[in-house]
């Protein structure tokens, strides 16, 4: 997260296109190795693109408009799970003779990704606040906004400045030890965790067996249905993320996540009883997904660039990212066999920790609506020891210096 923003993006990209030929090609050699290695590549630039493109968003959005603008790395994401389920059909390309080509077409948005970063501008707050270099961030504005006058972002990306000098560029180990950082941090992973163990991803992966269970003919088709209504509800949250803030849309998301998991587990429980319960079900699960997208799926992508100032933003976004895929792996790991153990409990589990979360977004998080990164920052060093935080501050930029 040390290069440059464009030129990190299209380093990643040669991962995304090196696992999306070892799958395309995986009939050329042994297809069980070539297609877990392209598995484990891809899975690598997942990891790297999921930090380095919210944060490179965060960096050349206006305040007014960056939830929205954060919010657009999820539309492509679920606009990307919704292509995927369609080209996976039996009739398209998932069948026993195209699905070497499905798989490697997951190669192709990085090829575009690449031909489109060719014409985009260098972050101006990476240019300027890290690098130095004003004149270039300012044709940088320039070249984002059109004909204005890019005065007023100057100055506030040299107040910026002037507080990132105060700071060390600190890596991730620093920031676990660091006191100076750590509500931010906590805020961030809790964001993050939030977002996967509110049991979307059991929903995701495993959502035709559900939809089987609770007696739909066609399950593929349902969850199909699912990538539509996530698509549209994301496109919600881009028109509201900017108007109702982002606290406000994650607790009304994660609220009514919990709400939907009881009813799921309601419908679930008397399906057999009552044949018109498998429609609760359905709902609950179609509203599940309506609701994470309003708020909980979006927001913790760019919420952390927004809690962090440029010198440890990079390694808390790492740091976020990380947790945020290891919880993935642990909830599609387990969900199995929580299911086997709960039956039509499990998502009794997700809902008492979807409460929890709604009550910690109640009392944790700021609003961060419409704010500059100086004044979100204000808000965590509220009722902190100033002398502790700048010997610590001092510490750390010494530590980092030498």
């Amino acid at each position: 997260m040390h290069l440059r923003r464009i030129k990190g993006m299209l380093m990643i990209n040669v991962l995304a296109i090196a696992a999306g030929l070892l799958m395309g090609l995986c009939q050329m050699w042994k297809p069980h190795i070539m297609v877990i290695a392209g598995r484990a590549v891809m899975g690598f630039y997942c990891g790297l693109s999921s930090g380095l493109v919210p944060m490179y968003i965060g960096e050349i959005a206006p305040k007014d408009y960056r939830g929205a603008l954060g919010t657009i790395h999820q539309l492509g994401a679920v606009i990307g799970i919704l292509i995927s389920q369609i080209v996976g059909l039996d009739f398209v390309l998932g069948n026993d003779t195209m699905w070497p080509l499905l798989l490697g077409l997951s190669g192709a948005p990085a090829v575009l990704q690449s031909v489109l970063l060719l014409v985009c501008p260098e972050s101006p707050r990476y240019l300027y606040i890290v690098l130095g270099k004003k004149q270039q961030a300012r044709l940088s504005l320039l070249r984002l906004k059109g004909a204005y006058d890019p005065a007023e972002d100057l100055e506030e990306m040299r107040r910026e400045k002037e507080e990132a000098d105060k700071e060390p560029r600190i890596s991730i180990f620093s920031l676990i030890a660091s006191s100076v950082y750590r509500r931010q941090l906590f805020v961030a992973l809790m964001m993050h965790l939030s977002q996967q163990f509110s049991g979307i991803n059991a929903i995701f992966y495993y959502s035709t067996s559900i939809f089987a269970g609770a007696g739909v003919g066609q399950p593929v088709y349902a969850t199909i249905g699912v990538g539509v209504i996530n698509t549209i509800f994301t496109l919600v949250s881009v028109a509201l993320v900017d108007k109702a803030g982002r606290r406000t849309l994650s607790m009304a998301g994660l609220g009514g996540m919990c709400c939907c998991a009881i009813a799921m587990t309601v419908g679930l429980k008397f399906q057999n009883d009552y044949s018109w319960m498998s429609y609760v079900s359905m709902a609950g699960i179609f509203l599940f997904v309506s609701f994470f997208e309003i708020g909980p799926g979006p927001i913790p992508w760019f919420i952390v660039a927004e809690l962090f100032s440029q010198g440890p933003r990079p390694a808390a976004i790492a740091l976020a990212g990380c947790c945020n895929w290891t919880s993935n792996f642990i909830i599609g790991m387990t969900f199995p066999y929580i299911q086997e153990w709960m039956g039509c409990y499990v998502f009794i589990l997700f809902a008492v920790l979807l409460l929890g979360f709604t009550v910690f977004t109640y009392f944790r998080v700021p609003e961060t609506k419409g704010k500059s990164f100086e004044e979100i920052a204000i808000v965590f060093q509220k009722g902190r020891r100033t002398d502790k935080g700048n010997t610590e501050l001092q510490q750390l930029k010494t530590s980092s210096d030498a």
